[in-house]
């Protein structure tokens, strides 16, 4: 055979293993099952993406549960349909289902919000924190406003060095009576943010609402604006760091807990 006869093969080789790569487009006369084979992202995979912004990752011998937290938290008012939303009624459940599920070992929080709904912003931080298997967050891009308790329920809290977190007063919009009970309940409104900030993360109450009634800011605004950097240095947050980050201190946390689970049941 000669050597220009051996290149031809080598490389038609090499092409059809450089095909054998990729994932499939799926073709009209494809079967269902074919598809599924060829594909390493099944169809149950994207369907839970698209409906629930959540998807479950496995390393060795450890499951994740990845949940998204984006746009405009949602509460018991329906936002428009132009706003990319996340629903309390949605995230909830999931959380209790995450908590209870024996197979899976942790769950990683990726959060890039505006803010949204106060009430239903601290009953899905709520639950973040008081889940007894291994949390992680990341602030990716911002974590504004009801974004801060999210971020900090959990176990480990990271942030993007491009991200930023906004801190501000709770405000409203619509109808408000002008008398003293008003203020009272924006006050206490305020008060429950802080105290859970507070009890969740390394900043004092005191500084946090010194960040909140920050007046040399916001030009048309009073608060504080803390980049990935300050808000660690605040307190706010633990670590600056990547997903990768995130991950790796999940998957650690995830083995110091086994580690913990196996030593107790020794002992019994």
């Amino acid at each position: 055979m000669s050597q220009k006869t051996k290149d031809k093969k080598t490389s038609s080789n090499k092409a059809k293993d450089d095909r054998d790569n990729f994932v499939k487009n799926p073709c009209a006369d494809d079967s269902p099952q074919r598809i599924e084979n060829d594909s390493p992202i099944n169809e149950a995979h994207t369907d839970q993406i698209d409906e629930t912004g959540s998807v479950l990752a496995a390393h060795k011998d450890s499951i994740i549960h990845c949940l998204t937290i984006i746009g405009q938290i949602e509460g018991h008012y329906i936002l428009s349909q132009q706003n990319k939303t996340t629903k309390y009624e949605h995230v909830i459940p999931l959380l209790v289902s995450i908590e209870e599920d024996e197979r899976i070992d942790g769950l990683l929080i990726l959060i890039n919000t505006v803010g949204g709904d106060v009430e239903a912003g601290l009953a899905i931080a709520e639950v973040i924190s008081g889940m007894k298997k291994p949390t992680v967050s990341i602030v990716l891009g911002g974590g504004h406003s009801i974004g801060i308790p999210l971020a900090v329920a959990a176990d480990k809290s990271f942030i993007a060095q491009s991200a930023s977190m906004t801190v501000h007063p709770v405000r409203t919009t619509g109808l408000t009576l002008g008398v003293p009970q008003t203020f009272e309940y924006f006050q206490k409104m305020q008060d429950r943010i802080t105290t859970f900030v507070a009890q969740n993360s390394n900043i004092s109450k005191e500084r946090y609402n010194q960040l909140v009634l920050n007046t040399g800011e916001l030009v048309m605004d009073i608060g504080t604006i803390l980049e990935g950097e300050e808000a660690v240095e605040e307190g706010l947050i633990d670590e600056v760091g990547t997903v990768s980050n995130a991950i790796d201190a999940l998957y650690s946390m995830i083995k110091d807990s086994k580690s913990k689970t196996k030593k107790g049941k020794a002992k019994k």
